[in-house]
């Protein structure tokens, strides 16, 4: 008898003895077979989406409280905080030099401790309560002050998601995860300007408070409120969520290993290795110049009721405009994420979405005609759609170890943060109402992202190791 290793197992194998001829012994055999654990993992996948769906609620409040100024703006935010220039911008900027500044030590304190269930309702409830601290503000350095400790705390969210989800599900089930995770960003813009619109109308002068401090006052509340259920709700990690049975926890590491090849957990101590190697990776850069690209194209985001506003309607109507828009967006991108795991194609998923988001910028640089205009933001918002498929790229890309991928994730979104902080000043007010030059701007830059995305597509000038595998060996 030849002593040997199940090569199917990988790394969770046993030596076991194989007689000539004798068949090799089932590495689905603990699970109680192939078909029993074909059960199991749906049951296992079922128990962790369901899980994981707080997510999106928390995303949504944590762009509502990130945005809320916007639509503040247009009910004497400026006017009662003496605003004047460019300081309403520095107050959108601001809050990405945190934001910035916190994601990479925010993630590698996450992958230390291995406990996200605690760590993200944590830091939500301490967003919340400057969100309301927003509406108590008098004066321009005090809205300073909130908006930068704002973007300081909201920093461990975006990330940290990403990383949590990465963790829990393989390369062709990202993309879908990542997308139904991100159209909380989008639906966030939607939701977000109906419940401001309720609240701008309804709260103004309500026991001696202007409308918009209510505005934060209420959605600060809310954040709170979602925080303390997210305790009970999240997840952790596959190997320390006590919620699931012994027997699910070990399939949860198995698919995690059977995905790349290597296992998904490592030795305590090891966060500062992650990050040299993240920083050390030339993948990390280009892919933080490419999201960069992205996000000052996206800008239009931040000033999406502004650009409404160019329509001619009132506050009321222009809030519930906005909504529509981000819908669609949500639809596309739920699709388009999911129509690209299918096929296991990324760059043609992120091209032809941004292309129609470059038609949308043409068509408001083009014309102030209302329908028209309109329709251009149907169009600028479904850029979205190839922006999430980007982080799906992302997250394929750098599969393993968990800390290198836990700083590379928090430091290509940090990093594109510095598009926020450009591009909080793409619209000024002298720009409008056409805002031509800022709609040239944002054509310039998704042509950038384009060209980018391609290169590493090609793989020619850029080493072809940006190229992942799907399992059946196609290319993405």
């Amino acid at each position: 008898m030849a002593a040997t290793r199940d090569s199917s197992s990988i790394g969770h194998a046993k030596d076991i003895d194989i007689v000539e001829g004798s068949a090799i012994e089932d590495p689905d055999a603990e699970f109680g077979g192939t078909e029993a654990r074909k059960a199991l993992e749906r049951k296992l996948l079922w128990k962790i989406d369901l899980r994981m769906s707080i997510l999106v609620v928390l995303y949504i409040l944590n762009y509502i409280d990130r945005n809320n100024a916007s639509a503040a703006r247009l009910r004497g935010f400026e006017a009662d905080l003496h605003l004047k220039g460019q300081e309403f911008a520095t107050l959108l900027s601001i809050l990405y030099v945190g934001y910035i500044l916190m994601q990479v030590p925010s993630n590698m304190f996450l992958n230390h401790i291995g406990r996200p269930s605690i760590y993200l309702p944590c830091a939500m409830l301490i967003w919340g309560m400057i969100s309301v601290l927003t509406g108590i503000t008098k004066n321009f350095v005090g809205a300073l002050l909130t908006r930068f400790f704002l973007g300081f705390v909201e920093a461990a969210f975006f990330p940290g998601a990403l990383f949590l989800i990465s963790k829990w599900y393989k390369k062709e089930e990202l993309g879908l995860r990542t997308a139904i995770l991100y159209c909380g960003n989008l639906s966030s813009n939607a939701f977000g300007s109906l419940l401001a619109s309720g609240i701008l109308d309804g709260m103004q002068g309500k026991l001696g408070h202007a409308a918009w401090r209510w505005l934060f006052y209420i959605e600060g509340a809310l954040t709170m409120f979602v925080a303390v259920i997210a305790f009970f709700v999240l997840p952790d990690f596959p190997n320390n969520t006590k919620s699931l049975s012994p027997l699910e926890r070990k399939l949860a590491e198995r698919r995690m290993l059977e995905d790349v090849g290597v296992e998904d957990v490592e030795a305590p101590g090891s966060s500062m290795h992650g990050f040299r190697l993240a920083m050390t990776d030339w993948k990390v850069w280009w892919m933080s110049l490419a999201l960069t690209a992205q996000v000052v194209g996206l800008s239009f985001n931040q000033y999406f009721p502004t650009l409404t506003a160019t329509l001619g309607f009132n506050t009321t109507v222009t809030l519930l405009l906005c909504a529509p828009p981000w819908a669609f967006a949500v639809l596309v991108t739920f699709f388009n994420a999911r129509h690209s795991d299918k096929t296991g194609e990324r760059f043609f998923h992120i091209i032809v979405s941004l292309g129609f988001g470059v038609v949308g910028f043409i068509i408001a640089l083009a014309t102030m005609n209302t329908a028209a205009r309109y329709v251009s933001l149907f169009l600028m918002a479904q850029s979205y759609a190839g922006f999430v498929v980007f982080y799906a790229w992302m997250s394929n890309s750098i599969p393993r170890p968990p800390s290198k991928r836990a700083v590379a994730l928090a430091f290509i979104n940090a990093f594109s943060q510095l598009g926020n902080i450009a591009g909080s000043y793409v619209f000024p007010k002298g720009f409008g109402p056409t805002y031509k030059k800022s709609y040239g701007i944002c054509i310039a830059m998704f042509g950038v992202a384009v060209a980018m995305s391609g290169e590493g597509r090609q793989g020619k000038r850029v080493p072809v190791s940006l190229l992942v595998r799907a399992n059946d060996g196609r290319q993405w």
